[in-house]
């Protein structure tokens, strides 16, 4: 019998994540071990239960050469693992996970994301990913290209300072229900739109507080999923598009790969009822809202999103697990979590999940 695998063939089954930490006085290994304890236990597993084991971070972070290979000590090395890894978002992690659960050979697999930027200034890391003739050489950052991406934006009347502004008192007030949220609370537009400009036309508060932190969830093929959880939460959809690392050949108030990624992870065909938004610059919500379809319908960020805190290189997984938490608890049926990677919404993934059994 020729197996044939269907997207809905792979469900989230646990999840893990811990505080977005300003400064983790400890090494990236010991988060890692916290989820990855949680999850284990939560599910009932032993390490040699998980056939597939796979990590997203950046060792420019920590700045130490093949710091994900100490990483594996904190998902369990022995007995010896099948382990990989990608230089990228654990978001990225999981869409490896997901296609390799598929092959059929192996029924759970293990992701996680992690990252401690605290020791580096990632500014002047992340400009290292741009054009290495034109843009690198002018230390043009992700912040500085966010800010020239918001003017377009501006100037090209799809938003306004007061639209940006929203997106950062909304994200501030809905954190405050996040136990894991760096920075929460009731603000205003007008008092944001009282702070002083860090990159016209954007103000520190609209940019994602850098933090330490790691996330982790299990996924497994139907009959493991049934078998581990009474709430599985299926990945009904999952695609990621890539435009060009080169902003002026691109329409920077708009995504054409974050529309691309939401036909091939089939968004439109149903109702969304709650989306995550990898977010680290507040304009950018407006742009992804729209390349979407998303409506008023849907609740965007309910966990306050990376606007409340941004643990580097876990913070596009820590979507994925928001949205499938809330499906879970049955708040809601049906969502969307989005990952981005590169300056000015460069790379983007969506994941579609769904409850049900």
């Amino acid at each position: 019998m020729t197996f044939t695998p269907q997207p809905d063939d792979i469900a989230i089954v646990g999840t893990a994540q811990t505080k977005a930490h300003a400064r983790f006085d400890g090494p990236e290994v010991v988060l890692i071990m916290e989820c990855v304890n949680q999850l284990l236990a939560d599910a009932g597993l032993e390490r040699p239960d998980v056939g597939f084991t796979i990590a997203g971070s950046c060792d420019y972070l920590s700045g130490m050469p093949f710091a994900f290979v100490s990483n594996v000590d904190g998902m369990g090395a022995w007995p010896p693992v099948y382990e990989s890894h990608v230089e990228m978002d654990g978001a990225w992690a999981l869409f490896e996970a997901w296609l390799r659960l598929q092959m059929g050979d192996i029924d759970v697999a293990m992701v996680v994301g992690s990252g401690k930027s605290s020791p580096c200034d990632a500014r002047e890391v992340f400009h290292l990913q741009a054009d290495p003739y034109v843009v690198a050489p002018l230390g043009l950052d992700p912040d500085a290209l966010a800010g020239i991406q918001a003017r377009a934006l501006l100037d090209a009347g799809k938003a306004t300072e007061a639209d940006i502004a929203g997106v950062v008192a909304r994200s501030r007030a809905a954190a405050k229900d996040n136990p894991n949220a760096q920075v929460a609370g009731d603000v205003t537009v007008d008092e944001l739109l009282a702070a002083p400009y860090d990159m016209a036309p954007l103000r520190a508060h609209d940019v994602s507080p850098k933090a330490d932190g790691a996330a982790a969830l299990l996924v497994a093929r139907r009959d493991r999923a049934l078998e581990l959880t009474d709430t599985p939460v299926w990945i009904t959809g999952l695609d990621h598009r890539i435009d060009s690392h080169h902003a002026g050949l691109r329409d920077l108030t708009d995504s054409a790969s974050t529309r691309l990624a939401a036909e091939g992870a089939g968004l439109a065909e149903g109702a969304v009822d709650v989306a995550e938004l990898h977010v680290t610059h507040a304009h950018e919500e407006l742009i992804l809202r729209d390349a979407m379809g998303l409506g008023d319908g849907t609740a965007v960020n309910p966990s306050g999103g990376p606007l409340a805190g941004d643990p580097v290189m876990a913070t596009g997984l820590t979507r994925v697990i928001e949205v499938a938490n809330r499906i879970a608890a049955g708040d809601a049926g049906r969502g969307v979590a989005h990952a981005a990677s590169g300056a000015a919404l460069q790379q983007n993934l969506l994941a579609v999940l769904e409850g049900g059994n």
